[in-house]
């Protein structure tokens, strides 16, 4: 049986994004950020057509992450990097450095235990330093960096071959936050040039400051990290330079469509009173699949090419429709809930502005029933 549910990951889409972006930056290195098992679609197809693109280095949050990108691609003979952008926890240390995985450094501890663990396995490994510029969250304090570097660079066993950190305005294009960030993260990295620092990879941008913040793929940095615009999507608040294109479509099919009197209510709530006889259809999705709440008696789908309103709260498995415009609709029809239908389209981002919040929450909130078919 087919699903009711499913999500089509259009990868051509996904490695012409890739080749825009890394188009865009050039001569910059691209790390596609495939964290949370690539936004919950599927790690394993993302990184495969990435790699056969022509990228080489791949980010994720945790170690599991990592374990499972370096399975998906050891046919490849290790000619790629995994990094984890976080942080690593004590007791995963011994296996990441096991694995190759370039690892951040957040304080002098975990250099440390890092470097330890290292000694013992008889590896020398790769690490980044996360700096703490503003986001407050993890990583060394910009105002600390120089002192803890000089002392982790005494460590055995450790390559230290990165510095990088992370912004949390950069949505914003004229951001003065952000822009001192930069200031004082290149001031940083200068510094550190003086002390013997020099590093071989220097890096900030994520998708955001890509489009908003230009000074952050050029000298002295060496590299961009970009997830959310691979998928076609962007912040709602910031400039669009990349001109990447939507890689999702998000499809179900008709429960029952039924001519209601006036008077009707629809849904949990009653929230929408029918003020005329009309043709409703029921659809197969609900917020379980990932359909926000937030469109209710205001999204819209793809019902017969034609836009249909949603009328009725969304309840977890179903979603009612005015397909008053759509002749001959019946069950089992296809409904696009975001994606193109002809010159139209939905999209992540449309979700996302009416909900409030950002693509990344539509995406990763696509349900465990939604099948991945996987396209291209």
């Amino acid at each position: 049986m087919k699903r009711r549910v499913e999500v089509e990951i259009d990868l051509k889409a996904l490695v012409r994004n890739y080749r825009k972006i890394a188009a865009h930056v050039k001569p910059m290195k691209v790390l596609c950020v495939l964290k949370a098992n690539a936004y919950g679609l599927g790690v394993a197809a993302y990184a495969q057509a990435l790699y056969a693109a022509g990228c080489r280095q791949f980010g994720v949050a945790e170690p599991f992450e990592a374990l499972e990108l370096i399975k998906v691609l050891g046919r490849t003979k290790r000619t790629f990097e995994v990094q984890m952008l976080s942080s690593v926890l004590p007791d995963e240390i011994p296996e990441m450095v096991k694995a190759g995985v370039i690892l951040p450094v957040t304080d002098l501890a975990e250099a440390k235990l890092v470097s330890e663990a290292a000694v013992r396995a008889k590896r020398t490994v790769k690490v980044h330093f996360k700096i703490d510029s503003g986001m407050g969250r993890l990583g060394i304090l910009a105002q600390d960096a120089i002192e803890v570097m000089r002392e982790v660079k005494k460590l055995p066993n450790l390559d230290c071959e990165g510095i990088f950190s992370h912004c949390p305005m950069a949505y914003e294009p004229h951001d003065p936050f952000t822009k001192g960030q930069i200031r004082r993260f290149v001031d940083l990295v200068k510094a550190a040039e003086k002390e013997g620092l020099v590093f071989k990879k220097v890096h900030m941008a994520a998708s955001d400051a890509i489009n908003n913040f230009p000074a952050t793929a050029k000298a002295p940095f060496t590299q961009v990290r970009t997830g959310i615009n691979l998928h076609g999507s962007f912040d709602p608040y910031g400039r669009k330079a990349l001109k990447v294109e939507p890689v999702l479509t998000l499809k179900t099919r008709v429960a029952q469509v039924r001519e209601l009197p006036a008077g009707t209510t629809l849904g949990y709530g009653r929230t929408w009173c029918l003020n005329a006889p009309t043709k409703v259809a029921t659809i197969s999705a609900g917020y379980a699949d990932g359909l926000p709440l937030a469109l209710t008696n205001r999204g819209f789908v793809f019902i017969g090419g034609k836009r249909c309103k949603i009328i009725g709260r969304i309840s977890m498995d179903y979603t009612t429709v005015d397909v008053s415009d759509v002749p001959d609709v019946k069950a089992g029809d296809e409904v696009i809930c975001f994606g193109k239908c002809g010159k139209d389209s939905i999209t992540p981002d449309d979700w996302a502005a009416l909900k409030g919040t950002h693509a990344y929450d539509i995406i990763c909130s696509l349900g465990t029933r939604v099948q991945r078919v996987v396209k291209g």
